[in-house]
């Protein structure tokens, strides 16, 4: 009998351990959960309005979801305004109207601070565009960008406080100085071009580089880079890297004492945006098709096919790297790349500057 009472009252001890001390835990616990879900829900409706706004030319939609009372949330807010700048500009020059941008978002961790709350994401938009003189065909591209943003509530609303991402606009798409009407006029004559005769190795290049190119893949690529390399990003780029394998993973270039990668590290020629266009000139294995800014160069731009690469210079450097994966329905060459992600995203858009000089180069395969 002592024994069935005092087993009875470690029990009932337990219980009221669980309801004074572990229950209020676990209600907590799902009180947060809850409000990351909300957290959430608010992000993925704040990138759709922010590609409405771009879309309706009214920047009205985002303004309640930024803090204009921080420098930090008034600057984030006008970054957006001066994207939505960006991309009109190009429209007008391109002859094309955006009619879709479409984000898919993927939250890889939210974490509080006091009552506010720190976000990291990704997000993976497709843009979709029509021709003036061709509306009856969409073409698609697709951009991925890393963003890291401060969220608090104000007036029932989760509001950004503070945003960071890299910009594929802030390179700095300023296009006051072209002859836009000319350079328009031209665009809208051309054709489509025939792209299937193209050989299997440049073939298997496009295709290296639709899996591998990171958050502007498809979902199911899975957003990530090749993991037998190693990611450059955060060391100064990965574009130079990203090139160099799809030449030799997909394009079957053979690796080289010049041109290498290996569990040691990478040469320069693969790795570094300068040396890899020298090195491809200079080695042969590639030959210049056109070099200056981009009223010298956009006629030439028709000439590149998928598999070639083009290369983007300021103040003297090569900072970039682009690898031609297509054309889309007026033959306007498009390209793929790292830092940031891009697929299949018209070879200027976001370089269109007269501080920016173009290397349209072709690959001998």
């Amino acid at each position: 009998m002592k024994f069935f009472l005092k087993k009875h009252f470690i029990q009932f001890i337990v219980i009221i351990l669980f309801i004074f001390c572990i229950s209020p835990y676990i209600k907590a616990q799902e009180e947060e959960t809850l409000i990351k879900e909300e957290i959430s829900n608010s992000i993925q409706e704040i990138f759709r309005n922010r590609n409405k706004a771009i879309l309706n030319g009214d920047l009205k939609l985002i303004e309640v979801s930024y803090d204009k009372n921080t420098k930090y949330g008034t600057w984030a807010y006008e970054h957006e305004e001066t994207k939505k700048k960006y991309l009109e500009n190009w429209e007008e020059k391109q002859g094309v109207r955006f009619t879709d941008i479409t984000p898919d978002i993927v939250i890889k961790r939210i974490r509080r601070k006091d009552d506010k709350f720190s976000v990291n994401l990704i997000c993976s938009t497709e843009y979709k565009y029509v021709y003036e003189n061709c509306p009856e065909i969409i073409n698609r591209c697709r951009i991925g960008t890393s963003h890291v943003l401060n969220v608090a509530k104000k007036d029932n609303r989760w509001i950004i406080t503070k945003e960071w991402y890299k910009d594929p606009f802030a390179d700095s798409l300023n296009l006051d100085n072209l002859k836009v009407d000319s350079i328009k006029q031209y665009i809208l004559s051309q054709n489509e071009r025939e792209l299937s005769n193209i050989g299997d190795r440049r073939k298997s290049a496009v295709e290296y580089a639709d899996k591998y190119c990171g958050i502007a893949t498809e979902k199911k690529h899975g957003y990530v880079y090749n993991k037998k390399y190693r990611n450059y990003n955060s060391q100064g780029g990965d574009c130079a890297n990203f090139a160099s394998q799809i030449l030799h993973e997909g394009g079957k270039f053979r690796k080289n004492h010049s041109w290498n990668y290996d569990n040691s590290g990478a040469t320069s020629a693969w790795l570094n945006a300068d040396g890899f266009k020298d090195y491809m000139i200079y080695s042969g294995r590639a030959s210049v098709i056109a070099h200056g800014s981009y009223e010298k160069v956009y006629k030439a731009s028709y000439k590149l096919l998928p598999g070639d690469f083009v290369a983007y210079e300021k103040k003297g450097d090569i900072t970039h790297i682009s690898m031609v994966t297509g054309a889309d329905c007026r033959g306007y060459s498009l390209v793929s790349c790292h830092n940031t992600d891009r697929n299949k995203v018209p070879w200027d858009l976001g370089w269109s500057d007269k501080n920016i000089k173009f290397w349209l180069i072709h690959v001998n395969y």
